[in-house]
């Protein structure tokens, strides 16, 4: 039995000590006056009883009640009742009120009573004070503590007969019944009826189960005053240890919340701060930064605002604010919507009704208190389904003396599936759990609902899940147990008590409330007391059982399974691989090997592993030879990488006892265990993973400890193996249970007996996983003590100093040092020391928990050291000896193949090549096998960087990886830190990038050591950036490479070039500037000699001598020679062939110039004195003479002047290049010689030269030539000429913005504007040259000149010459007053953007790592961002406005930048759209060789050849107008005669630096290396080819691979592609390579000899058909799948080899068979209808073409082979011509044979088994590609087929019984298929032959 009521106390109102304005309570009366010894007064009620403050009130209130909880130091509660009524003030308390209101001061008098002085207010008629009555309980009554109190205040107003001291007396002496205890067997003891002696009656319910909490209504008056959400959050942040503090104005409604919140925690128990009502002076209290759950009063909500982290819930308002800075972590999916559901459900069950058609009659809702209970259920479910299975995770530490019980969080966690889930985290981490494990953990002791509920009804509610109303009605039944629980006896619940009457606190007649008087009630109280003592003790009989555990979680948890669900598949492969190492199956295993660690990413198969490694173990060891050691080492590193620090799924835990048990022998006496090759994981230095792992292994050692069958009980086998059997089944909570059941009944000795054998069990357990940690922290090899301490739970073991030692490093010194030096014991000492103190805490903490005795801890102390120390000497020992083994064989390294003279400068290291972002290399959209990673080597030569190896990944077979790339193209080099595919390990690599667009992404192996790598890295920026040029590929090829060498040539080969070229250089540095004077005259060679070199012994025909100082003659005065050599090397270069060709002018010396020719070349440049990066012959106006054209010279950049490059043959414009103009001060630097009269200016001098210089060629233009004499500028005055701006009569054209020109007759020509920026060309030729300008982004903002906008485009005279200029250089020119020239400012891009756009497009094309969203996307993404298709489309749209100006007869002037980049681009361009001839294979190398060599495209500063030019970077200039080459080439398929393939490689080989050609920055510097003229000189031997057009042409006499199948060209054609983006394509040089051989442009590497299976092919019997899979990516295709006529010419080379007869050139074969077509063309009649066609298709109809296959042997197009009939006809005659070609090519090349009939003839045919042999009539039909069979000749119905298809070899036979006599043996043949052997033979032995070659020949073209 229990006290009722511990105390009863009065309190009433004082006045405050320090003279506040507020009162403060006083204890007036207490009752008993004494504490009672087992519960003392609790301190403080005066505060609780008014919590808002005492303070007096002007009227008198109701009486008002509310329950306080005060929780005490040892965390009991008090529940203290409060009833407060006011009664009148007495004078004494009306004084202080005054004084303290009005603040005077006031006198006292002797009695005390205060006088009030005449000038104070009025006071109020009357104040009412409060004045509590409080009772103080251990037990929570709430409604007899409102009735008792009631009926003393009732007894004390109305004034009834009754004695106020029994009352109380009553009160305190009266007791219930303990809850839950055996008094509750009658209903007289349980419901315990009580009196207080006033005519009262009251009955006590008492719990059944005490550890229920009793809710009442508050639960479902939580929900209703906040909502679902709001309560699930604060339940929620409850659980997760936040502050919560509730805000109402109403004392009791926080009561009732605060308990409403702790009812729903259960079965959990809150164990902070609980306050559910706090007094106002205790309000700092809300600061305190533990978790609390406070009720305030709402009037001090202000004082609560500024609590940042505080979860405020207004319970007035319904609302709950969550600040900012709080995330409460939401309940997990999907238990979060399942619970939100059900409490729907229970709270409005109309919601489920509201859409029902005819809803049934409304069903009562259940009362109040039973919606509590409902709702209570609810979150009784939610807990049983959150912690089910939570009994299989404890382990049971100690039985004896006392329980000691431990959870493993980790193994719930990742058995439920749910380690990332913060709420469950955090719950298990708090107070609250660790509380429940400790109380319901205890495996013998009463068990309530929660446990009933989660053992036995789980399966119940996964059934429910789908079911609403089943989950209703369960929730309904347990609402009806917990409702049971709290009203036991609802029979006997009749109240009777007193109750004062209405507005009884009203009346006037009150007496103040008496003093009681002490003695009565204690006498009272003594008299129980006595009684009380007679009565045995109230002991708390508890039904003690064994809590059930319920099912194990495993079968709880299907649905929670993680993302790798393992198929049965995978397990089988796991199983396999390790019975075939086990085996010694090594091969099977290596094969499975990659299967078993992918399949290890998922938790089944790494439980399967552990598994089956356990049955290999015998008596705790299993030896293993060293291939084995190695595959178990591998799979359990894997297994374990993807541990967290956790071990969730008890992975770790699992291997632990294996990798101590797996060894391998190294020698006698030594033996390397398991555990020193799998340290490196996180796991094993963490600290709760060694808990949980020790607790695990206790509880099974005490579980064994209590099963081991005792010595008195012997009994038969049969009885013994049943128990045996029981026992096995009984988990150890189950032992534990029964023996703390057994505990009272056992003797003392034998208790101690128990404990004593309990501590040692646990002591052992703590001496082996001493040794335990010791394996697994201390490495192998001491020097790694780096890793050691940087691994969690370590590294803050260590100080900061000994950290800077690399791996490397301390490894490097120990070994250099001897053992005796100190210096490894001062390593090891180091890592020992952290360990032993890693060790030592883990000890001090598990030994602690598990009552291990003081001593017992000390000699583990002293053990530790030693056990570390000993494991250190046995770990040197094994290190040393795993020194010696040898290393595992790793696959051969395959030796790249070189080209001639390039060598090898480091031998291959051992790398790991990675996946670069490139999806199709790892078999992704486009199929195919994963071919990276691989394993291989990277080699280093003079030429290039290779790798070679093999992938991986066993599947795909022996496949040789090659990737290679020149050394020159490297553009990047950055060191990563990488994970090797293999071994997982993390490894040091590089990444180089190179812009040919390869990636090597290489992990170097571990055998590779980082001095090597660093060794790579050096050697390879020294041959990438040579000092100087000479260093290249390009110029070592054939001489020794020695790394150390200097460039320098030793002996020159040609003295007197290189005397020559000296000399040159020499002059040219002296002459610059210099006038020349005197020239002989020059005969211009004849055009028959143009193309040869003159003969060495014959008189030059150009000698220009010079007056030279005398300083620079050599002695023997040798100069005339070398200068005449000179010129005749000039006039033969490309450029002057080429002029020579367009006719613009001859040279000659100024005294016979030719005056009718407009141009002449002129050698003023020959010393390359003027300008050094042109070359030496130019091409200017006949009337300028050449020491003008010094002084033009000056006004451009870099000296450039414009010359003339092309001329236009049809309408006889020129093309003219130059540099920028010089800004305005920059002229006035270069002084001329004679200097200029006085009234003129040095800037107005060169201006005036600049102009004449334009003047005269504008002259020199046939058109304007009549009307040059007028024009000269002699009549303006020179003040006039000297300002640089234009005058306002100049017309500068800038053409930007379509809309400045809207002038009326531009909106009447249909928008041309608009078409344009549309098309991106323009159809027709008028002259609207203004709309070629229109597009916004190439030009400049309108001019401010005064003329209207359309002005200059609309006029029908044009312009003689326009200048096309940077809009920020213009200013410089001088317009021409006349309007014969124009300028037109555009905007272009620099080097520095082209450089930029092209470092973005090559990380689009080869990103370097795996896309983080793959798909096409974000490779158009990065492409677009990377603008370098803007760029082209820029250069295109310039290209065909200059094109176009050209051919409607304006020169044009390109003067962009520094005239060697953009320029040359452009000038490139438009004569290649303009002229046919550029489009010839030949016509293209003039065209590089002239604009792009000769004109000083700087290719060596672009590409960064040399050191100076690293800083610079790579700028692909030429690339670019390669690509825009390759955009035409596109739509204009037949225009050209070189095919796709020389771009691309032209494109590789200008970065590659394999051929001197693209090297050097301008003539000039190639004459000072001597480099320009030695091919004439000296014809060299075998040489490989310098010049890359002289490989070119070698390679073009043998292969077609340059040329372009479909050429068939206009000689009119000006072409003018599309420019739009939209009509541009991603050049696919960027985006494809060959992993198979490398990049296919070194053509001697890409045709090396082929796989295996093609050797056989030309062995000169008949070829067999040999299938091959083709692999994108990986295959040339190209070489694999050559196109139709290449395939067509290598057939016919091959049958001529065969034939013996010399095989006819490819070219000459091409040219015969497309000169038979054109014949057969015209004989159908159609030629001159189709070339009346021609004009009337637009010319871009000519790029539909037909695409077939295009690579190395060129592009095919559809076999319309002459322009005349494809091109010409409309589309309907070209699909028939294309028809009609088709059958023309056919008769051509087959046999003369019916169509269907390759071949026919009889054969004996043998039938199936056991049938004779029969004569039957065969046909061979190629085209059908079968071998069909008739009964005779003139049969019809086929009787069989044999398809070639599945023929697989045709081999001789031999006769077998039945068949012909009279044949010979040779005649019999036989075919093999894929289903059977056909045998055949023929009339005699010819025909036999006959057949097998025909049937061969199928196969082959096959």
């Amino acid at each position: 039995m229990a006290r009722l009521a511990d105390y009863f106390v009065l309190v009433a109102f004082g006045p405050h000590p320090r003279g506040s304005g507020e009162g403060q309570g006083q204890i007036l009366q207490r009752f008993p006056e004494k504490d009672w010894e087992d519960n003392p007064f609790p301190q403080g009620i005066e505060l609780f009883c008014q919590p808002s403050g005492w303070q007096l009130c002007p009227e008198r209130n109701p009486p008002t009640f509310f329950v306080a909880v005060l929780t005490d130091i040892n965390s009991e509660r008090h529940y203290c009742a409060c009833l407060t009524f006011w009664e009148p003030v007495e004078s004494t308390q009306e004084v202080v009120f005054n004084e303290d209101t009005t603040e005077q001061e006031e006198e006292a008098d002797e009695g005390g009573q205060a006088r009030l002085s005449s000038t104070a207010p009025a006071q109020p008629s009357q104040l009412f004070a409060p004045k509590t009555l409080v009772l103080v309980s251990r037990l929570d009554h709430t409604d007899v503590f409102r009735n008792s109190l009631g009926l003393i205040y009732a007894v004390h107003v109305e004034g009834l007969n009754v004695c106020l001291e029994n009352v109380i007396g009553n009160l305190l002496t009266c007791t219930v019944p303990l809850a839950g205890g055996s008094q509750l067997d009658s209903v007289e003891e349980g419901a315990r009826t009580i009196s207080l002696g006033a005519g009262d009656r009251q009955v006590i319910q008492t719990p059944l189960v005490d550890s229920l909490p009793v809710s009442r209504c508050s639960v479902a008056l939580l929900f209703r005053q906040l909502g679902i959400t709001n309560v699930l959050s604060l339940f929620c942040a409850a659980l997760t240890e936040h502050k919560v503090l509730f805000l109402s104005r109403s004392y009791q409604r926080l009561a009732d919340a605060c308990r409403g919140l702790l009812a729903l925690l259960f079965p959990l128990r809150y164990s902070f701060t609980y306050v559910p009502i706090l007094p106002a002076q205790l309000l700092e209290v809300l600061s305190t930064p533990t978790p609390f759950i406070i009720g305030v009063n709402a009037a001090f909500q202000a004082e609560t605002q500024e609590l940042l982290d505080v979860i405020v819930a207004d319970l007035d308002g319904g609302t709950v604010t969550v600040p900012e800075c709080v995330h409460i972590p939401p309940l997990p999916e999907p238990l979060q919507s399942q619970t939100h559901n059900v409490l729907s459900m229970v709270l409005d069950p109309e919601l489920e009704l509201a859409d029902l058609a005819f809803p049934p009659p409304t069903t009562s809702a259940s009362s109040l208190k039973m919606q509590d209970k409902e709702l209570r259920a609810v979150f009784l479910r939610l807990f049983a389904q959150l912690l089910q299975g939570y009994r299989w995770c404890l382990h049971i530490v100690r039985i004896h003396p006392e329980p000691v019980i431990r959870f493993h969080k980790a193994a719930f966690l990742g058995q439920r599936g749910l380690v990332e889930d913060d709420f469950l985290m955090k719950v298990l981490e708090g107070m609250a759990f660790a509380g429940f494990v400790s109380e319901r953990g205890v495996p013998y002791r009463s068990t309530d609902l929660f446990d009933e509920l989660v053992a036995h009804e789980v399966a119940r509610m996964r059934a429910d899940e789908n079911h609403p109303h089943r989950v209703l009605r369960h929730v309904q039944e347990l609402a009806e147990q917990l409702y049971k629980n709290e009203n036991p006896y609802p029979a006997v619940a009749m109240h009777k008590v007193q109750r004062p009457g209405e507005a009884s606190h009203l009346r006037r007649t009150h007496r103040p409330f008496p003093r009681l008087d002490e003695g009565t009630v204690q006498w009272i109280v003594d008299q129980a007391a006595a009684k009380m003592q007679g009565a045995p003790p109230a002991v708390k009989a508890e039904r003690k059982t064994t809590v059930p555990s319920g099912p194990p979680m495993t079968a709880i948890l299907e649905r929670c399974s993680g993302p790798h669900v393992n198929s049965a598949r995978r397990l089988e492969v796991v199983r396999n691989c390790i019975s075939y190492v086990f085996e010694g199956k090594m091969l099977e295993a290596k094969k499975l090997l990659p299967a078993v660690l992918r399949a290890l990413k998922g938790r089944a198969a790494r439980r399967c592993l552990a598994h089956e490694l356990h049955l290999h173990v015998q008596q705790n060891r299993a030896v293993l030879d060293h291939q084995q050691f190695d595959f178990v080492v591998r799979m359990m590193n894997c297994c374990l990488q993807d541990c967290t620090s956790l071990d969730e799924h008890g992975i770790a835990a699992a291997l632990l006892p294996l990798v101590t048990a797996f060894c391998r022998k190294l020698s006698p006496g030594v033996t390397q265990f398991a555990y020193s090759c799998v340290q490196e994981h996180v796991v094993w230095s963490t600290p709760q993973f060694w808990e949980a792992m020790f607790y695990g292994d206790v509880q099974t050692h005490i579980r064994a400890l209590y099963l081991e069958p005792s010595d008195e009980r012997v009994s038969p086998s049969q009885e013994a193996g049943e128990a045996q059997s029981q026992d096995d089944e009984r988990s150890a909570l189950d032992v534990a249970s029964e023996q703390r059941r057994l505990w009272p009944t056992l003797s003392q000795e034998k208790q101690q007996e128990l404990v004593q054998k309990e501590e040692s069990t646990v002591f052992s357990q703590a001496i082996h996983y001493a040794n335990r940690m010791s394996y697994l922290l201390l490495p192998l090899d001491s020097s790694k003590s780096r890793l050691l301490r940087e691994r969690a739970g370590l590294g803050d073991l260590e100080s900061a100093s000994n950290s800077l030692v690399t791996n490397s490093m301390a490894g490097s010194v120990a070994e250099s040092y001897d053992t005796e030096s100190g210096f490894e014991d001062a390593e090891t000492c180091d890592v020992a020391g952290a360990v032993v103190r890693f060790i030592n805490r883990f000890v001090d903490k598990v030994c602690t928990e598990s009552g291990v005795t003081s001593d017992h801890l000390k000699g583990l102390h002293v053990m530790v050291p030693d056990i570390v120390q000993m494991h250190i000497e046995t770990l040197e020992a094994v290190h040393r000896e795993s020194k010696r083994l040898p290393p595992i064989q790793k696959p051969k390294l395959l030796r790249p193949r070189l080209l001639p003279g390039e060598e090898c400068v480091l031998d291959g290291l051992r790398v790991y090549l990675l996946p670069d972002g490139r999806e199709e290399g790892v078999g992704g959209s486009g199929g195919g096998p994963a071919l990276l990673p691989a394993e291989g080597a990277v080699f280093l030569t003079t030429y290039r960087v290779i790798f070679t190896g093999m992938p991986t990944d066993p599947l795909v077979g022996e496949q040789v990886v090659v990737r290679s790339f020149p050394v020159a193209a490297l553009t990047k080099e950055k060191r990563i830190s990488v994970q090797t595919p293999v071994d997982q390990l993390l490894q040091d690599g590089l990444q180089l990038r190179s812009c040919t667009f390869q990636l090597l992404k290489m992990a170097f192996d571990e055998e590779v050591g980082s001095d090597s790598a660093e060794l790579f890295r050096k050697q390879l920026h020294k041959l990438r950036y040579p000092p100087d040029i000479r260093g290249t590929f390009a110029f070592t090829l054939g001489s020794a490479h020695t790394t150390g060498r200097s460039p320098r040539v030793a002996k020159d080969k040609g003295p007197s070039l290189r005397n020559f070229s000296r000399n040159l250089v020499k002059n040219a540095k002296k002459t610059i500037g210099r006038q020349y004077v005197t020239r002989k005259k020059y005969n211009p060679p004849s055009w028959e000699h143009r193309g040869q070199p003159p003969p060495e012994d014959q008189e030059d025909e150009i000698s220009v001598s010079e007056e030279l100082e005398p300083s620079t003659l050599t002695p023997s005065s040798a100069l005339k020679p070398s200068d005449r050599m000179t010129m005749s090397s000039l006039v033969e270069r490309a450029c002057c062939r080429d002029y020579q060709r367009l006719g613009l002018g001859t040279l000659s010396s100024s005294l016979s110039r030719a005056k009718s020719e407009p141009f002449r070349i002129s050698p003023v440049n020959r010393m390359y004195a003027i300008c050094r990066s042109y070359p030496g012959l130019l091409i200017v106006p006949q009337s300028i003479q050449d020491n003008a054209l010094q002084r033009v010279s000056r006004c451009y950049r870099q000296n450039r002047f414009p010359v003339v490059c092309w001329r236009s043959g049809r309408s006889k414009a020129v093309l003219l290049r130059s540099g920028g103009l010089h800004g305005k001060g920059v002229v006035g630097l270069f002084k001329a010689q004679n200097t200029p009269s006085p009234g003129q200016t040095q800037a107005d001098s060169s201006s005036l030269e600049q102009e004449k210089y334009l003047q005269a060629v504008v002259s020199a233009m046939p058109r304007y030539a009549d009307s040059s004499g007028r024009n000269t500028l002699s009549s303006f005055s020179s003040a006039h000429m000297g300002g640089h701006v234009p005058s306002p009569r100049a017309r500068v054209t800038t053409l930007s913005n379509p809309m400045a020109a809207s002038a009326s007759r531009w909106t009447a020509s249909r928008g041309k504007w608009s078409s344009v920026r549309a098309s991106g060309r323009s159809s027709g030729l008028g002259a609207d040259v203004g709309s070629r300008l229109a597009s916004r982004d190439l030009l400049s903002t309108p001019h401010t000149n005064g003329a209207p906008p359309d002005s200059g485009f609309l006029r029908p005279q044009r312009a003689a010459l326009y200048i096309i200029g940077d809009k920020a250089q213009l200013k410089g020119v001088r317009p021409d007053p006349l309007q014969q020239w124009e300028l037109v400012p555009i905007e272009v891009f620099e080097a520095r953007q082209v450089k930029a756009s092209f470092k973005k497009l090559l990380k689009a094309c080869v990103p370097g790592c795996p896309a983080t969203e793959p798909g096409p996307a974000s490779f158009l993404r990065s492409l677009e961002d990377s603008e370098w298709l803007t760029q082209i489309h820029k250069l295109l749209q310039i290209s065909v406005l200059v094109v176009e100006l050209l051919d409607s007869g304006s020169s044009v002037l390109v003067s962009l930048e520094d005239g060697w980049d953009i320029t040359t681009q452009v000038v490139s361009l438009v004569q290649l759209l303009s002229d046919p001839f550029y489009r010839t294979l030949e016509g293209f190398r003039l065209l590089v060789e002239k604009e792009w060599l000769s004109f000083g495209h700087r290719f060596s500063h672009r590409g960064a050849h040399t050191l100076a030019g690293q800083s610079s970077g790579f700028t692909p200039v030429f690339l670019q107008f390669l690509d825009c080459v390759h955009q035409v080439h596109l739509q204009f398929p037949m225009e050209f005669e070189f095919s796709q393939f020389y771009l691309k490689f032209l494109g590789y080989h200008h970065a590659s630096r394999r051929f001197r050609t693209f090297l050097l920055d301008s003539d000039y510097e190639r004459i000072e290396l001597g480099l320009l003229y030695e091919e004439k000189g000296e014809r060299r031997g075998q040489l490989a080819c310098r010049s890359v057009w002289e490989y070119v042409d070698r390679l073009s006499k043998r292969t077609p691979m340059f040329y372009n199948y479909t050429y068939a060209p206009e000689d009119t054609e000006v072409l003018r592609p599309y420019s739009n983006v939209s009509n541009l394509k991603v050049w696919d040089f960027y985006t494809e390579e060959t992993l198979a051989e490398g990049p296919p442009y070194d053509w001697e590497l890409a045709q090396g000899p082929p796989e295996p299976p093609e050797e056989e092919r030309p062995d000169g019997g008949a070829p067999q058909s040999r299938r091959r899979v083709v692999w994108p990516c990986y295959d040339s295709r190209p070489r694999v799948q050559p196109d139709a006529i290449s395939r067509l010419l290598e057939e016919l080379q091959r049958l001529e080899t065969e034939l013996g007869r010399p095989s006819e050139r490819w070219k000459d074969t091409w040219d015969r068979v497309k000169a038979v077509q054109r014949l057969e063309g015209r004989q159908d009649g159609r030629g001159a209808s189709s070339s009346l066609l021609l004009s009337a298709v637009p010319h871009h109809r000519r790029s539909l073409g037909v695409y077939l296959q295009e690579g190395p042997v060129g592009s095919t197009l559809s076999l319309s082979l002459d322009s005349d009939q494809s091109s010409g006809s409309t589309t309907s005659s070209s699909r028939q011509a294309a028809r009609r070609s088709t059958s023309t090519l056919y008769s051509q090349f087959q046999t003369a044979e019916s169509e269907n009939r390759s071949y026919e003839g009889t054969l004996y045919k043998k039938g199936a088994f056991m049938k004779p042999w029969k004569a039957r009539w065969f046909v061979l039909d190629k085209t059908k590609h079968q071998l069909r069979y008739y009964d005779h000749r003139v049969d019809t119905d086929c009787k069989g087929v044999i398809d070639l298809a599945e023929v697989e070899a045709v081999a001789p036979g031999t006769p077998t019984i039945g068949a012909p006599k009279t044949v010979d043996e040779k005649a019999f043949f036989d075919v093999k298929t894929t289903r059977r052997v056909y045998n055949f033979c023929a009339q005699d032995v010819p025909s036999a032959q006959q057949w097998v070659d025909r049937i061969q020949s199928c196969l082959s073209d096959a």
